[in-house]
């Protein structure tokens, strides 16, 4: 396992970095600034620190480790990753920003909660398969998340206060809009994707079907909002306020069914 120092420098460069680029956008006074050229090469270094540290914790020998800690730092990383490189094609840092602050703030969270034990049947290809498009899933659904979030911030400060700079940084709320509703439906995609190959998993490896357990029935109450919220937007061209609810409802859904099953098993119960 590694040690403290290399945790300690990787959240220092996310949250440097983080400073660093609002101070950048401060100075500019641009509207909506990206990382143009060598900027946009300063998340590289933080994102292969923090994706070496997770390969050493989560891949030890033959076996995969995915405790609640290492798991939403791994989301927290590939989130990162997707906002960097959606800066690179929409040139937008407002996210980006608070995205890389949270992610060096939270990347801690494999040396401050119990060690994971190794997970069963990692030797199976149908099993790395359905955990790589799991957490693919959830990872763009939070982007999701904390897109529909920063979508609420600025409703609600359009009608009264200043909006801070981050928010400033940001597209308009209908361009905000249309790419949320993207990354729901590849993020839903995705989801049936995970509990398609759970249950073909479940057949294979145990000879039944899948057990409706607590982590499987928030997995499809999940999906079942992110289906509705997909729908109704098709059907009836939900948005706005409504859309948000549903998006953070689903996402709410996700965390309970995954990361808080986990916890309560691995802090809690010591399991």
């Amino acid at each position: 396992m590694p040690g403290i120092l290399p945790y300690l420098v990787c959240s220092a460069l996310y949250l440097a970095l983080a400073q660093g680029l609002r101070f950048h956008w401060l100075q500019t006074g641009e509207r909506a600034p990206g990382l143009g050229g060598r900027l946009a090469l300063l998340p590289v270094l933080p994102l292969l620190l923090h994706g070496w540290l997770l390969w050493t914790e989560i891949l030890q020998g033959p076996d995969i480790f995915l405790g609640v800690g290492t798991s939403v730092s791994l989301i927290l990383w590939l989130t990162a990753g997707i906002y960097w490189a959606g800066n690179l094609v929409y040139g937008v840092q407002g996210p980006l920003l608070l995205v890389l602050a949270i992610t060096g703030a939270l990347m801690w969270l494999p040396l401050a909660l119990p060690p994971p034990r190794p997970l069963a049947h990692t030797e199976l290809a149908a099993f790395r398969a359905h955990l790589l498009i799991s957490l693919l899933a959830y990872s763009l659904l939070t982007v999701a998340a904390v897109q529909a979030l920063l979508m609420a911030l600025m409703e609600r400060r359009l009608h009264g206060a200043v909006l801070p700079s981050p928010l400033r940084a940001l597209p308009p709320l209908l361009t905000m809009e249309r790419l949320l509703f993207r990354i729901l439906l590849l993020g839903f995609i995705l989801l049936t994707l995970t509990l398609g190959s759970g249950m073909l998993f479940s057949e294979e490896v145990f000879g039944r079907p899948l057990r409706f357990s607590h982590k499987v029935v928030f997995s499809i109450a999940a999906w079942g909002i992110f289906a509705l919220l997909l729908a109704g937007r098709r059907i009836y061209g939900w948005r706005g306020r409504v859309a948000l609810r549903w998006t953070l409802a689903g996402f709410l859904a996700l965390v309970l069914a995954y990361t808080g099953s986990k916890f309560v098993l691995e802090v809690l119960l010591h399991r």
